[in-house]
Protein backbone atom coordinates (compact mmCIF):
# COMPACT_ATOMS: atom_id res chain seq x y z
CA UNK A 1 0.00 0.00 0.00
CA UNK A 2 1.53 3.27 -1.29
CA UNK A 3 1.69 6.33 1.61
CA UNK A 4 -1.29 7.73 0.00
CA UNK A 5 -3.55 5.00 0.18
CA UNK A 6 -2.73 4.08 4.11
CA UNK A 7 -3.18 8.15 4.37
CA UNK A 8 -6.80 8.06 2.61
CA UNK A 9 -7.22 4.78 4.74
CA UNK A 10 -6.29 6.17 8.34
CA UNK A 11 -8.70 9.34 7.34
CA UNK A 12 -12.05 7.37 6.18
CA UNK A 13 -10.82 4.98 9.67
CA UNK A 14 -10.12 8.07 12.38
CA UNK A 15 -14.13 9.62 12.81
CA UNK A 16 -15.47 6.02 13.15
CA UNK A 17 -12.40 4.84 15.40
CA UNK A 18 -12.64 8.00 17.65
CA UNK A 19 -16.88 7.09 17.57
CA UNK A 20 -16.10 3.44 19.11
CA UNK A 21 -13.77 4.68 21.62
CA UNK A 22 -16.07 7.53 22.60
CA UNK A 23 -19.29 5.32 23.25
CA UNK A 24 -16.83 3.09 25.32
CA UNK A 25 -14.70 5.32 27.46
CA UNK A 26 -16.56 8.87 27.10
CA UNK A 27 -14.12 11.65 27.26
CA UNK A 28 -13.41 13.16 24.09
CA UNK A 29 -9.94 14.51 24.19
CA UNK A 30 -8.23 11.55 25.82
CA UNK A 31 -9.93 9.41 23.27
CA UNK A 32 -9.16 11.91 20.47
CA UNK A 33 -5.49 11.29 21.75
CA UNK A 34 -5.33 8.04 21.70
CA UNK A 35 -6.56 7.92 18.25
CA UNK A 36 -3.78 9.89 17.27
CA UNK A 37 -1.39 7.33 19.69
CA UNK A 38 -3.00 4.35 17.23
CA UNK A 39 -2.99 5.99 13.63
CA UNK A 40 1.03 6.90 14.64
CA UNK A 41 1.65 3.13 15.47
CA UNK A 42 -0.92 2.22 12.26
CA UNK A 43 1.60 4.35 10.04
CA UNK A 44 4.80 2.56 11.42
CA UNK A 45 3.54 -1.24 11.72
CA UNK A 46 1.06 -1.57 8.52
CA UNK A 47 3.64 -0.68 5.84
CA UNK A 48 5.94 -3.26 7.28
CA UNK A 49 3.49 -6.00 8.74
CA UNK A 50 0.48 -5.30 6.15
CA UNK A 51 -3.21 -3.71 6.74
CA UNK A 52 -4.66 -6.00 9.00
CA UNK A 53 -8.11 -7.64 7.95
CA UNK A 54 -10.06 -5.64 10.40
CA UNK A 55 -7.98 -2.17 10.21
CA UNK A 56 -10.94 -0.54 11.78
CA UNK A 57 -11.08 -2.89 14.92
CA UNK A 58 -7.10 -2.86 14.88
CA UNK A 59 -7.60 1.05 15.42
CA UNK A 60 -9.71 0.18 18.03
CA UNK A 61 -8.02 -2.65 20.07
CA UNK A 62 -4.48 -0.29 19.93
CA UNK A 63 -6.26 3.36 20.64
CA UNK A 64 -8.01 1.56 23.89
CA UNK A 65 -5.20 0.60 25.43
CA UNK A 66 -3.80 3.81 25.30
CA UNK A 67 -7.05 5.11 26.86
CA UNK A 68 -6.52 2.11 29.51
CA UNK A 69 -2.68 3.40 30.13
CA UNK A 70 -3.88 6.74 30.58
CA UNK A 71 -6.86 5.99 32.69
CA UNK A 72 -4.15 4.02 35.25
CA UNK A 73 -1.54 6.49 35.04
CA UNK A 74 -4.21 8.91 36.08
CA UNK A 75 -5.81 6.79 39.01
CA UNK A 76 -1.84 6.06 40.29
CA UNK A 77 -1.54 10.29 40.41
CA UNK A 78 -4.18 10.67 42.25
CA UNK A 79 -3.51 7.61 44.50
CA UNK A 80 -0.16 9.29 45.61
CA UNK A 81 -1.81 12.59 46.06
CA UNK A 82 -4.68 11.36 47.85
CA UNK A 83 -3.64 8.58 49.56
CA UNK A 84 -7.52 6.69 48.41
CA UNK A 85 -8.03 4.60 45.96
CA UNK A 86 -9.97 6.59 42.73
CA UNK A 87 -13.09 5.12 41.51
CA UNK A 88 -13.06 2.50 39.31
CA UNK A 89 -14.40 3.55 35.45
CA UNK A 90 -16.31 1.40 33.89
CA UNK A 91 -14.28 -0.87 31.30
CA UNK A 92 -10.66 0.90 32.29
CA UNK A 93 -9.48 -2.21 32.84
CA UNK A 94 -10.00 -4.47 29.94
CA UNK A 95 -8.68 -3.96 26.36
CA UNK A 96 -10.96 -5.38 24.15
CA UNK A 97 -9.35 -7.51 21.71
CA UNK A 98 -9.84 -6.73 17.89
CA UNK A 99 -12.94 -5.75 16.82
CA UNK A 100 -14.82 -6.35 19.99
CA UNK A 101 -17.52 -4.35 20.48
CA UNK A 102 -17.30 -2.94 17.09
CA UNK A 103 -18.86 -4.35 14.26
CA UNK A 104 -17.38 -4.11 11.12
CA UNK A 105 -20.39 -2.61 9.38
CA UNK A 106 -21.94 -0.46 12.54
CA UNK A 107 -20.07 3.51 12.24
CA UNK A 108 -20.15 5.98 14.76
CA UNK A 109 -19.12 8.34 12.49
CA UNK A 110 -22.95 10.13 12.59
CA UNK A 111 -23.21 9.88 15.83
CA UNK A 112 -19.81 11.63 16.41
CA UNK A 113 -20.95 14.19 13.54
CA UNK A 114 -24.01 15.12 16.40
CA UNK A 115 -21.99 14.93 19.39
CA UNK A 116 -19.69 17.67 18.00
CA UNK A 117 -22.56 19.79 17.42
CA UNK A 118 -23.76 19.70 21.15
CA UNK A 119 -25.68 22.89 22.47
CA UNK A 120 -22.91 23.58 25.06
CA UNK A 121 -20.64 24.81 22.37
CA UNK A 122 -21.26 28.03 20.75
CA UNK A 123 -22.00 27.23 16.84
CA UNK A 124 -18.25 28.56 15.84
CA UNK A 125 -17.07 26.00 18.40
CA UNK A 126 -19.31 23.21 17.19
CA UNK A 127 -18.24 23.50 13.16
CA UNK A 128 -14.63 23.84 14.93
CA UNK A 129 -14.75 20.61 16.55
CA UNK A 130 -16.60 18.53 14.26
CA UNK A 131 -14.13 19.36 11.09
CA UNK A 132 -11.62 18.58 14.01
CA UNK A 133 -12.64 15.24 15.31
CA UNK A 134 -15.11 14.03 12.02
CA UNK A 135 -13.63 15.92 8.63
CA UNK A 136 -9.95 15.09 9.46
CA UNK A 137 -8.78 18.34 8.82
CA UNK A 138 -5.47 19.91 11.17
CA UNK A 139 -5.80 23.02 12.78
CA UNK A 140 -4.57 25.33 10.11
CA UNK A 141 -7.46 24.07 7.42
CA UNK A 142 -9.94 24.48 10.04
CA UNK A 143 -8.40 28.27 10.65
CA UNK A 144 -8.60 28.96 6.87
CA UNK A 145 -12.29 27.84 6.41
CA UNK A 146 -12.96 30.15 9.04
CA UNK A 147 -10.92 33.14 7.99
CA UNK A 148 -8.99 33.51 12.04
CA UNK A 149 -5.04 32.90 12.56
CA UNK A 150 -4.53 29.37 13.33
CA UNK A 151 -3.65 29.97 17.29
CA UNK A 152 -7.33 31.42 17.77
CA UNK A 153 -8.62 28.87 16.36
CA UNK A 154 -6.31 25.96 18.04
CA UNK A 155 -7.40 27.72 21.27
CA UNK A 156 -10.64 27.53 20.10
CA UNK A 157 -10.52 23.40 19.49
CA UNK A 158 -9.52 23.14 23.10
CA UNK A 159 -12.09 24.77 24.76
CA UNK A 160 -14.75 22.91 22.70
CA UNK A 161 -13.70 19.69 24.35
CA UNK A 162 -13.35 20.66 27.58
CA UNK A 163 -16.61 22.26 27.29
CA UNK A 164 -18.01 18.75 26.00
CA UNK A 165 -16.33 16.74 28.97
CA UNK A 166 -18.27 19.29 31.55
CA UNK A 167 -21.46 19.03 29.95
CA UNK A 168 -21.23 15.20 30.72
CA UNK A 169 -22.20 13.99 26.79
CA UNK A 170 -23.30 10.40 26.24
CA UNK A 171 -22.34 9.26 23.10
CA UNK A 172 -25.76 9.14 22.09
CA UNK A 173 -27.56 10.16 18.58
CA UNK A 174 -30.02 12.85 19.99
CA UNK A 175 -33.84 12.55 19.20
CA UNK A 176 -36.76 14.62 18.83
CA UNK A 177 -36.66 18.71 19.51
CA UNK A 178 -32.45 17.94 19.93
CA UNK A 179 -32.23 16.56 16.87
CA UNK A 180 -34.29 19.01 14.72
CA UNK A 181 -32.01 22.03 16.63
CA UNK A 182 -28.52 20.49 16.01
CA UNK A 183 -29.48 19.53 12.53
CA UNK A 184 -28.45 23.19 10.97
CA UNK A 185 -25.03 23.42 12.57
CA UNK A 186 -24.50 19.54 11.19
CA UNK A 187 -25.23 21.04 7.45
CA UNK A 188 -22.68 23.72 8.12
CA UNK A 189 -20.41 21.50 8.67
CA UNK A 190 -20.74 18.95 6.28
CA UNK A 191 -20.98 22.38 3.42
CA UNK A 192 -17.58 23.32 5.14
CA UNK A 193 -15.82 19.68 4.65
CA UNK A 194 -16.90 19.52 1.63
CA UNK A 195 -15.40 22.81 -0.04
CA UNK A 196 -12.34 21.86 2.07
CA UNK A 197 -12.55 18.29 -0.06
CA UNK A 198 -12.80 20.76 -3.11
CA UNK A 199 -10.44 23.40 -3.02
CA UNK A 200 -8.15 22.10 -0.27
CA UNK A 201 -6.99 25.53 1.33
CA UNK A 202 -3.28 24.53 1.71
CA UNK A 203 -1.09 21.54 0.31
CA UNK A 204 0.09 20.60 -3.31
CA UNK A 205 -3.32 19.18 -4.45
CA UNK A 206 -6.01 20.96 -5.50
CA UNK A 207 -8.67 18.95 -4.34
CA UNK A 208 -8.99 16.22 -1.76
CA UNK A 209 -11.20 13.98 -2.76
CA UNK A 210 -11.82 11.73 0.52
CA UNK A 211 -13.22 15.03 2.10
CA UNK A 212 -15.60 15.53 -0.46
CA UNK A 213 -16.59 11.91 -0.45
CA UNK A 214 -17.16 11.78 3.15
CA UNK A 215 -19.19 14.78 3.22
CA UNK A 216 -21.23 13.86 0.58
CA UNK A 217 -21.67 10.17 2.78
CA UNK A 218 -22.60 11.79 6.01
CA UNK A 219 -25.18 14.28 3.59
CA UNK A 220 -26.99 11.11 2.02
CA UNK A 221 -27.08 9.49 5.56
CA UNK A 222 -28.74 12.60 6.90
CA UNK A 223 -30.86 12.83 4.08
CA UNK A 224 -32.29 9.06 3.89
CA UNK A 225 -33.27 9.90 7.49
CA UNK A 226 -34.96 13.27 6.09
CA UNK A 227 -36.21 12.75 3.06
CA UNK A 228 -38.59 16.29 3.11
CA UNK A 229 -36.27 18.58 4.22
CA UNK A 230 -35.72 21.13 1.86
CA UNK A 231 -32.78 22.00 2.88
CA UNK A 232 -30.63 18.44 3.09
CA UNK A 233 -31.85 17.79 -0.29
CA UNK A 234 -30.37 21.15 -1.23
CA UNK A 235 -26.85 21.00 0.31
CA UNK A 236 -26.57 17.33 -1.20
CA UNK A 237 -27.67 18.41 -4.35
CA UNK A 238 -24.93 21.13 -4.14
CA UNK A 239 -22.34 18.53 -3.61
CA UNK A 240 -23.20 16.70 -6.22
CA UNK A 241 -23.52 19.45 -9.21
CA UNK A 242 -20.01 20.86 -7.78
CA UNK A 243 -18.28 17.09 -7.40
CA UNK A 244 -19.55 16.75 -11.21
CA UNK A 245 -16.99 19.01 -12.44
CA UNK A 246 -14.07 17.71 -10.46
CA UNK A 247 -12.24 15.80 -13.07
CA UNK A 248 -12.38 18.66 -15.19
CA UNK A 249 -10.55 21.28 -12.88
CA UNK A 250 -6.80 19.94 -12.96
CA UNK A 251 -5.07 19.48 -15.99
CA UNK A 252 -2.87 16.29 -16.14
CA UNK A 253 -0.12 18.00 -13.96
CA UNK A 254 -2.25 18.83 -11.37
CA UNK A 255 -2.70 22.29 -12.26
CA UNK A 256 -5.68 24.50 -12.01
CA UNK A 257 -8.66 24.47 -15.03
CA UNK A 258 -11.37 27.59 -14.21
CA UNK A 259 -14.79 26.72 -14.62
CA UNK A 260 -14.82 29.13 -18.10
CA UNK A 261 -11.95 26.56 -19.12
CA UNK A 262 -12.68 23.74 -18.34
CA UNK A 263 -13.64 20.36 -20.92
CA UNK A 264 -17.81 19.75 -20.69
CA UNK A 265 -17.83 16.90 -21.83
CA UNK A 266 -15.47 15.55 -18.85
CA UNK A 267 -18.30 16.57 -16.40
CA UNK A 268 -19.99 13.96 -14.73
CA UNK A 269 -23.33 13.47 -16.11
CA UNK A 270 -24.91 11.18 -13.56
CA UNK A 271 -24.21 13.41 -11.02
CA UNK A 272 -25.52 16.31 -12.69
CA UNK A 273 -28.75 14.82 -13.04
CA UNK A 274 -28.88 13.45 -9.76
CA UNK A 275 -28.45 16.85 -8.11
CA UNK A 276 -30.80 18.56 -10.30
CA UNK A 277 -33.78 16.50 -9.74
CA UNK A 278 -32.77 16.88 -6.14
CA UNK A 279 -32.62 20.77 -6.09
CA UNK A 280 -35.74 20.93 -8.33
CA UNK A 281 -37.46 18.73 -6.23
CA UNK A 282 -36.85 20.56 -3.01
CA UNK A 283 -37.43 24.21 -4.48
CA UNK A 284 -40.79 23.19 -5.72
CA UNK A 285 -42.06 21.21 -2.30
CA UNK A 286 -39.80 22.78 0.83
CA UNK A 287 -39.44 26.69 1.87
CA UNK A 288 -36.64 28.44 0.15
CA UNK A 289 -32.63 28.32 2.09
CA UNK A 290 -29.32 29.31 1.44
CA UNK A 291 -28.28 25.58 0.31
CA UNK A 292 -31.01 25.10 -2.31
CA UNK A 293 -30.26 28.68 -3.62
CA UNK A 294 -26.34 27.48 -4.24
CA UNK A 295 -27.79 24.44 -5.71
CA UNK A 296 -29.68 25.93 -8.02
CA UNK A 297 -26.71 28.05 -9.15
CA UNK A 298 -25.13 25.51 -9.35
CA UNK A 299 -26.88 23.60 -11.52
CA UNK A 300 -27.65 26.80 -13.65
CA UNK A 301 -23.49 26.60 -14.40
CA UNK A 302 -23.41 23.18 -15.58
CA UNK A 303 -26.75 23.02 -17.22
CA UNK A 304 -24.58 25.64 -20.33
CA UNK A 305 -23.20 23.40 -23.35
CA UNK A 306 -20.61 26.75 -23.18
CA UNK A 307 -19.64 28.95 -20.92
CA UNK A 308 -20.95 31.63 -23.04
CA UNK A 309 -24.56 30.20 -22.81
CA UNK A 310 -24.24 31.01 -18.63
CA UNK A 311 -27.09 32.32 -17.93
CA UNK A 312 -25.58 35.11 -15.56
CA UNK A 313 -28.85 36.84 -14.94
CA UNK A 314 -30.52 34.54 -13.26
CA UNK A 315 -27.43 33.41 -11.35
CA UNK A 316 -27.17 37.28 -10.60
CA UNK A 317 -30.80 37.28 -9.33
CA UNK A 318 -30.51 34.01 -7.10
CA UNK A 319 -27.39 35.42 -5.77
CA UNK A 320 -29.33 38.78 -4.40
CA UNK A 321 -31.66 36.83 -3.02
CA UNK A 322 -29.30 34.44 -1.28
CA UNK A 323 -26.96 37.44 0.19
CA UNK A 324 -30.19 38.63 1.59
CA UNK A 325 -31.44 35.80 3.53
CA UNK A 326 -28.14 34.42 4.27
CA UNK A 327 -25.73 37.06 3.97
CA UNK A 328 -22.07 35.65 4.25
CA UNK A 329 -18.93 37.97 2.49
CA UNK A 330 -18.71 34.82 -0.01
CA UNK A 331 -22.09 34.88 -1.05
CA UNK A 332 -21.50 38.97 -1.75
CA UNK A 333 -17.91 38.14 -3.01
CA UNK A 334 -19.65 35.72 -5.93
CA UNK A 335 -22.69 38.35 -6.13
CA UNK A 336 -20.11 40.79 -7.82
CA UNK A 337 -19.09 38.32 -10.26
CA UNK A 338 -22.25 37.94 -11.91
CA UNK A 339 -22.48 41.74 -10.98
CA UNK A 340 -19.64 42.01 -13.19
CA UNK A 341 -20.85 39.43 -15.83
CA UNK A 342 -24.67 41.47 -16.84
CA UNK A 343 -22.94 44.94 -15.98
CA UNK A 344 -19.17 45.22 -17.04
CA UNK A 345 -16.26 45.08 -14.46
CA UNK A 346 -16.61 47.90 -13.22
CA UNK A 347 -19.67 47.27 -11.43
CA UNK A 348 -18.47 44.46 -10.37
CA UNK A 349 -15.00 46.10 -8.53
CA UNK A 350 -17.56 49.03 -7.11
CA UNK A 351 -18.89 46.22 -4.87
CA UNK A 352 -15.89 44.59 -4.52
CA UNK A 353 -14.83 48.04 -2.98
CA UNK A 354 -17.34 47.55 -0.40
CA UNK A 355 -16.35 43.92 0.34
CA UNK A 356 -13.00 45.05 0.99
CA UNK A 357 -14.06 46.97 4.11
CA UNK A 358 -15.33 43.66 5.75
CA UNK A 359 -12.46 42.17 8.04
CA UNK A 360 -12.72 38.61 6.86
CA UNK A 361 -12.73 39.40 3.30
CA UNK A 362 -10.23 42.24 3.54
CA UNK A 363 -6.80 39.62 3.02
CA UNK A 364 -8.00 37.17 1.83
CA UNK A 365 -6.92 35.95 -1.20
CA UNK A 366 -10.03 35.17 -3.14
CA UNK A 367 -11.05 38.78 -3.17
CA UNK A 368 -8.08 39.46 -4.64
CA UNK A 369 -8.02 36.79 -7.29
CA UNK A 370 -11.39 38.26 -8.16
CA UNK A 371 -10.45 41.75 -8.28
CA UNK A 372 -7.59 40.88 -10.36
CA UNK A 373 -10.00 39.11 -12.13
CA UNK A 374 -12.42 41.85 -13.10
CA UNK A 375 -9.08 44.55 -13.78
CA UNK A 376 -7.97 42.23 -16.47
CA UNK A 377 -11.46 42.10 -18.11
CA UNK A 378 -11.99 46.37 -17.40
CA UNK A 379 -8.66 46.65 -20.00
CA UNK A 380 -6.28 47.71 -16.99
CA UNK A 381 -3.57 44.90 -16.93
CA UNK A 382 -0.81 46.61 -14.80
CA UNK A 383 -3.20 46.56 -12.06
CA UNK A 384 -4.50 43.15 -12.73
CA UNK A 385 -1.29 41.47 -12.56
CA UNK A 386 -0.46 43.22 -9.30
CA UNK A 387 -3.81 41.86 -8.02
CA UNK A 388 -2.46 38.45 -9.05
CA UNK A 389 0.58 38.44 -7.42
CA UNK A 390 -0.64 39.49 -4.17
CA UNK A 391 -3.55 36.69 -3.92
CA UNK A 392 -0.98 34.24 -5.14
CA UNK A 393 1.25 35.46 -1.91
CA UNK A 394 -1.91 35.08 0.33
CA UNK A 395 -3.26 31.59 -0.60
CA UNK A 396 -1.62 28.23 1.00
CA UNK A 397 -2.57 26.25 -1.91
CA UNK A 398 0.17 25.19 -4.25
CA UNK A 399 -2.02 24.95 -7.40
CA UNK A 400 -3.59 28.11 -6.57
CA UNK A 401 -0.17 29.95 -6.37
CA UNK A 402 0.86 28.15 -9.82
CA UNK A 403 -1.97 29.59 -11.33
CA UNK A 404 -2.59 32.91 -10.16
CA UNK A 405 1.31 33.39 -10.62
CA UNK A 406 0.67 32.35 -14.44
CA UNK A 407 -1.87 35.02 -14.90
CA UNK A 408 0.42 37.15 -14.09
CA UNK A 409 2.72 36.26 -16.14
CA UNK A 410 1.07 35.84 -19.09
CA UNK A 411 -0.28 39.46 -18.73
CA UNK A 412 3.20 40.73 -18.24
CA UNK A 413 4.06 39.01 -21.12
CA UNK A 414 1.03 40.60 -22.95
CA UNK A 415 2.56 44.05 -21.95
CA UNK A 416 6.09 44.51 -22.18
CA UNK A 417 5.42 47.90 -20.44
CA UNK A 418 4.45 46.52 -17.46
Amino acid sequence: MSAEDLGRLLRELAPQVLGALLRRYHDFETCEDALQEAMLAATVQWPADGVPENARGWLVTVGSRRVVDQIRSERARRDREMSSASRELPDATVTPGPGEGVARDHDDTLTLLFMCCHPALTPASQVALTLRAVGGLNTAEVASAFLVPEATMGARISRAKQRIRAAGTTFDMPAGPAYAERLGVVLHVLYLIFNEGYTASSGPDLQRPDLAAEAVRLTRAIHRSLPDDGEVAGLLALMLLTDARRAARTDTVGGLVPLAEQDRARWDSDLIEEGTRLVTDAMLRSPLGPYQLQAAIASLHVQAPHVADTDWRQIRFLYQVLCRIAPTPMAALNHAIAVAMTDGPRAGLAMLSVLAADDRMAHHHRLAATRAHLLELAGDPATAREEYLLASRRTTSLPEQRYLRARADRLAEADPAS
